[in-house]
């Protein structure tokens, strides 16, 4: 009984310890976490960006457009969506819709991050727009709801911290794949990174019923509507998984509040 009483009480302990130090830091302290929490990633855009370079540049692509792609658009799904569109000849307008209809869930990240950082300075809030990837956003979001009293400026420097690793990765490793990647032996397959990067971000996240249940709708559904074109079978799965999930979180509330 006393060590069932005592596990929680340290769990409890460690992360108002936790939390004690996040909020101690000072900004640039709060950069430097964020960086050093985004390593883990760096196993999926290595060799992520390494594939893009790669693929990019045997469709006929040079490195110029190699380059202002990647830093323009920074959004691996849709550059590689629009490549492989373009390779195939379609229609302008193709390649534009499915490329956002691909990255529509960027959409959802920011209107998940307004409470945190919606009130930060115009300049502040299109510098995060701009490096609002997959990895930058789980993150961050996971990091300021466990440490829900942090300061603007420590919320935006330790979003700098995993942009400045995330994103100036991709740039850098898609510069190499696009320049050294024909020395990369096709035996080596890159292309595993990108269900591991989903997997790796989803899996901490499951931590109650209503997240359980609404990442199972999204993977039934995501499955039900592979034949559907690129990005919209996702998008009316990630919609249903939201509504299933609000609507789990509310029952248990209802049940918590009657009890």
């Amino acid at each position: 009984m006393t060590q069932t009483t005592q596990r929680p009480s340290r769990r409890a302990a460690a992360i108002d310890a936790a939390r004690a130090r996040a909020l101690a830091r000072t900004p640039m302290q709060s950069v430097i976490h964020g960086a050093v929490q985004s390593t883990p990633f760096l196993l999926v855009i290595v060799p992520f960006g390494l594939l893009f370079g790669v693929v990019a540049t045997k469709a006929g692509f040079n490195l110029a457009e190699v380059m202002g792609f990647t830093v323009l658009v920074l959004a691996g799904a849709s550059q590689f969506t629009a490549v492989q569109l373009m390779t195939d000849h379609a229609p302008v307008w193709l390649v534009i819709l499915s490329s956002l209809a691909v990255n529509l869930r960027m959409a959802m990240y920011s209107a998940s991050m307004v409470p945190w950082l919606g009130g930060a300075s115009q300049p502040a809030r299109a510098a995060v727009a701009y490096s609002l990837i997959d990895q930058t956003y789980v993150l961050s979001i996971e990091h300021f709801q466990n440490v829900p009293k942090l300061s603007m400026g420590q919320r935006l420097a330790y979003f700098t911290g995993t942009a400045i690793l995330m994103c100036g990765s991709w740039i850098v490793f898609c510069f190499i794949g696009a320049t050294a990647g024909r020395a990369i032996p096709a035996s080596i397959p890159l292309d595993f990174t990108v269900p591991i990067t989903f997997l790796a971000m989803i899996a901490p996240a499951l931590r109650t019923p209503a997240h359980v249940a609404a990442a199972t709708v999204a993977v039934v559904v995501s499955l039900a509507l592979g034949t559907l074109p690129a990005g919209v079978g996702p998008m009316i799965a990630a919609l249903l998984a939201m509504l299933t999930g609000a609507g789990i979180e509310t029952l248990t509330l209802r049940r918590r509040a009657g009890a």
